[in-house]
């Protein structure tokens, strides 16, 4: 199977959102091809989480690990510290009071 693009993998990401009537937008524009991609859900109460895929060595498979969770004002923080260290990061900014992301759907890992 060929790897997805960065690119390809957020605009089914995006699909897949509005096929649930859940906002998301980029709010920062990766590496078209190999950039690393986090997902930020604010609850639109001032919380919010980040999430970051990773590879988990015991399966070696894909899964979303949770970066950063509290207040948002400190989850834009770690993700403006991630940035600084890879400007080819996309963010994506779900926007959700029930916290809903869908990364562990089937497809998204």
């Amino acid at each position: 199977m060929p790897r997805l693009t960065a690119r390809f993998w957020v605009d089914a990401y995006l699909a897949r959102l509005r096929g649930f009537d859940i906002p998301a937008f980029v709010v920062a524009h990766g590496d078209d091809t190999g950039g690393a991609v986090l997902v930020k859900v604010s609850t639109l109460d001032g919380q919010a989480r980040v999430f970051q895929r990773s590879f988990d060595l015991m399966s070696g498979e894909r899964r979303w690990v949770d970066l950063a969770t509290g207040a948002e004002t400190e989850v834009d923080e770690a993700i403006s510290r991630q940035r600084g260290f890879d400007p080819d990061l996309w963010v994506i900014e779900v926007e959700d009071r029930q916290g809903r992301h869908l990364l562990d759907e089937e497809g998204l890992a």
